[in-house]
């Protein structure tokens, strides 16, 4: 069947991105008047960030960055569980023109010295129930200068790194086309690869679709199952709300049954990203909530 001229009538949606543009000041810059709103929930402590503190850490974890002459474009490892410091170091990383690899945290110690060789990490930053794999593989990672610990309290914790950076609000003169991020795939046809994603990509799924598709509002309370680690979920839970200016809840152990439904109950999202398997595996639950009236 042939398409007649009237049927590519209708433009496809565009968003109108300026070359000079970095991902992380315009996710910041549109909730500049929402600084006393959560952004970010932590699920396993009730532990909350707002815009205002966000934007504050993530701009002196950037700084932080740079005192330690990690230049833009050189990358670093985040091998962190979902916590609201997983947004501070991501963004922070962005404002610097620094690469975050965002690594899947139940991958094997093979599998993150690949990465560390691959992408030439000069950093990593590793949640503290990760650093034991970690540790047998540092000292042999020839371009890594540094390890900070997320959800530590010394002097390498990612706590103490951002607090050692200046407040100034300096953000890196990136382009539209630069790379911000990467993420590797799994490797089911071989050798995992570098998956390379854009600055403007994180701003164009948010436009594209949370907001046309899901109807994503600022008064929305979103939690995904899927973590920031998978391009899934790093829309769902980062992208997206920040985009319209909602509230995120992160969960930092693994998404069984049992802790999806608490999160359910206790933060009654609007919006909640699944799969398939785990939405059939709540159904499956005995121990499943009531369904309300």
């Amino acid at each position: 069947m042939s398409l007649s001229s009237a049927d590519h009538s209708t433009s496809p949606p565009r968003v109108d991105i300026p070359r000079r543009y970095n991902a992380a000041h315009d996710l910041l810059a549109r909730n500049a008047q929402r600084l006393t709103k959560p952004a970010f929930i932590d699920a396993s402590t009730g532990a909350q960030l707002t815009y205002g503190a966000l934007t504050d850490q993530a701009h002196r974890f950037a700084n932080a960055l740079r005192a330690r002459n990690l230049a833009p474009e050189s990358r670093v490892l985040v091998a962190m569980l979902d916590t609201p410091e997983w947004p501070v170091v991501f963004l922070g990383c962005l404002l610097a023109g620094v690469v975050p690899v965002a690594a899947n945290t139940l991958l094997t110690g093979k599998d993150f010295d690949f990465m560390l060789r691959d992408s030439r990490a000069q950093a990593l930053f590793v949640s503290a129930p990760l650093l034991p794999v970690f540790e047998p593989l540092v000292a042999s990672i020839p371009a890594l200068r540094h390890v900070f610990v997320a959800g530590g309290s010394g002097a390498d914790s990612v706590a103490a790194l951002v607090q050692s950076g200046s407040a100034a609000a300096q953000v890196a003169d990136t382009c539209a086309d630069d790379a911000a991020f990467w993420l590797y795939s799994s490797g089911s046809t071989g050798t995992p690869k570098g998956t390379v994603h854009l600055h403007s990509h994180l701003i164009q799924t948010a436009e594209l679709y949370a907001r046309p598709v899901l109807g994503i509002r600022e008064d929305d309370v979103v939690y995904s199952a899927a973590k920031l680690f998978f391009a899934y979920g790093l829309g769902n839970g980062l992208t997206f709300p920040m985009s319209v200016g909602a509230t995120a809840v992160l969960l930092p152990s693994r998404p069984t049954p049992v802790d999806v439904f608490g999160v359910l109950t206790k933060f009654s999202p609007t919006i909640f990203y699944g799969v398939p398997t785990l939405y059939a595996a709540l159904l499956a639950d005995a121990a499943r909530p009531p369904r309300a009236a």
